[in-house]
């Protein structure tokens, strides 16, 4: 009976295990698990793709020089080519946004630090005051750890590639090499001066990140229709500043030939006022007379006309009076 219960007991066991094996197997072979195995193959695959597309690109800046590989990088990145990635990386950036601001990192990092020597000073007293050993010395590695040159070069040469992207992405949107560009930094810069009085910096973070990743990708789904869009608002513009630019010509033209008329007009009068004052009797000086110009005094006395003789007597009798 004994034996019988063992056999039993062995057979129901074995019936288990032979069950549970049949479950793993059917749940590690069936389309679940290789779903699964699929899409993490996938999203390996991608993130390998994200990593090798760090290298410089072949086409520089607009001053000629050579951009870095991280421009290449993020271009890949927040082109969605690789979905899985792009929202690893969305993931990742949003995660770090709210453990800083919910967890107060730097706090807690300080918090960590003065407990953790706290513990090791403590443990290094009591372990030479009872066991005349310090226990920190105890757990001290014999060769404590140093960073290799090579990590330091290649760590040095990421961050150094990181800085001059963000350098160098900064002067191209200042100096407008593309105009879109510029101006949706313009606008977003004006909307986040607005924003920053109601909405904390964490907040804007969030809100940034998320433009950032999503905007190429609403981008990349309705290309053919915004790019329709932006042909037509480009062309309006460009009618626009075409009709604003033949406008200004024409009154530039226009200014320019009255001007030249009331410079000429002004001209003409002054001339008029010039040759009127040169003319004037104050303005005109008479030369001094010649001795020729006067006439020659006569040298002889002008002679008289004689009184005639008859005419005299005949005066001085009718003046006499009759006699009687």
């Amino acid at each position: 009976m004994a034996d019988t219960a063992t056999t039993n007991g062995g057979n129901t066991m074995d019936s288990l295990k032979g069950n549970a094996q049949a479950a793993y197997d059917q749940l590690s072979n069936g389309p679940v698990a290789q779903n699964v195995k699929d899409q993490s193959a996938k999203t390996t695959s991608e993130l390998n793709n994200l990593a090798a597309s760090r290298q410089t690109p072949l086409q520089p800046a607009a001053t000629g020089q050579p951009l870095t590989h991280y421009h290449s990088f993020f271009s890949e990145l927040l082109s969605w080519n690789n979905p899985r990635a792009s929202a690893i990386a969305y993931a990742s950036v949003v995660s770090v946004i709210f453990v800083a601001r919910y967890l107060d990192l730097l706090r807690y990092s300080f918090k960590l630090t003065w407990m953790a020597l706290g513990v090791t000073v403590l443990a290094e007293v009591a372990g030479k005051a009872i066991l005349h050993q310090g226990l920190a010395t105890q757990l001290r590695p014999r060769k404590y750890y140093t960073v290799p040159r090579e990590t330091l070069d290649s760590m040095i040469g990421d961050v150094h590639e990181l800085v001059n992207f963000f350098v160098i992405e900064a002067q191209r949107i200042f100096f407008a090499e593309n105009v879109f560009a510029s101006g949706a930094a313009a606008i977003g810069a004006f909307i986040s001066y607005y924003l920053v009085k109601i909405v904390p910096y964490w907040g804007l973070a969030l809100i940034a990140t998320t433009l950032v990743f999503f905007v190429p990708l609403i981008y990349a789904t309705n290309q053919e229709l915004i790019d329709h869009y932006l042909k037509q608002a480009s062309d309006v513009v460009n009618s626009q500043t075409e009709q604003i630019r033949q406008v200004a010509s024409k009154q530039t033209a226009q200014a320019a030939e009255m001007t030249k008329q009331y410079m000429g007009d002004y001209t003409a009068k002054a001339q008029e006022m010039i040759r009127g004052r040169s003319t004037s009797p104050a303005a005109t000086k008479k030369p001094a007379p010649a001795e020729t110009d006067f006439p020659q005094a006569p040298k002889a006395e002008p002679g008289f006309p004689a009184v005639p003789k008859s005419d005299l007597a005949d005066i001085k009798a009718e003046e006499e009076p009759l006699l009687s």
